[in-house]
């Protein structure tokens, strides 16, 4: 589903070149759960941007579903990420003004879903997260696992075939950190291929397969809990 090959991104300015990325070769099946780990600084959010197709790498080449898509242009990247990709953030990144409803509704408004089967689809994904409750309730009136539910419900309603995940349970106690875990296990078993940053390795136990950065490079990959077991 997912190959890199020479992957590399460069930062420059006027007074300094810093390396992000340096020649990252992996490849990620369909159906598996990698957890991305290492020291902060060392290129993990860089690397989800690039496979989640949020930004160009520098050199090298990107296969997603066959595509090599290094080169293509934002409105290709756009094309792409709005019928494959869902994603969930460490800040939530939901919109303060829309409710709870409005915010799992967005990815579907940009596919420019029918309003019935939108509606279907929005209650279906709230349902699963156990957010009906709260559709006409506002972000700010949630609490952090809330609003982190809603953020999944919102990366699932368009049924994409990747979700990635940046540091999904940073701003959570141990608590809703395993609830979010858990739903994305969940996901996970019913075919939904996920790629997650995290600094914590016991929820890096939940994916299949670790793989552990170092400035900017590939130093190790491993099996995890899930693919041991």
């Amino acid at each position: 589903m997912i190959k890199t090959s020479g992957l590399k991104k460069l930062y420059v300015t006027e007074e300094v070149e810093t390396t992000a990325l340096n020649n990252i070769n992996i490849e990620i099946d369909a159906g598996e759960f990698v957890a991305i780990m290492g020291p902060s600084g060392c290129g993990k959010s860089t690397l989800l941007n690039v496979l989640g197709m949020l930004d160009n790498p520098t050199d090298g080449e990107y296969y997603f579903l066959d595509h090599e898509v290094s080169s293509y242009t934002e409105s290709q990247r756009a094309n792409l990420r709005k019928n494959n990709l869902g994603f969930v953030f460490q800040s939530f990144n939901l919109i303060d003004e829309l409710t709870v409803y409005e915010n799992v509704e967005l990815p579907l408004l940009y596919q420019k879903v029918a309003p019935a089967a939108r509606k279907e689809k929005v209650m279906a994904a709230m349902d699963q997260m156990s957010m009906t409750h709260r559709k006409n309730h506002f972000p700010q009136q949630l609490s952090g696992g809330q609003q982190q539910r809603v953020a999944v419900a919102r990366a699932v309603v368009a049924r994409p075939k990747v979700i990635l995940a940046d540091e999904p349970t940073g701003n959570l106690d141990s608590a809703n950190g395993d609830e979010v875990m858990g739903l994305l296990a969940d996901l996970n078993k019913d075919g939904t291929t996920i790629i997650m940053v995290t600094h914590a390795p016991q929820y890096a136990e939940y994916s299949n397969r670790v793989i552990h950065l170092l400035d900017g490079r590939v130093v190790s990959e491993k099996m995890s809990g899930a693919g041991r077991a």
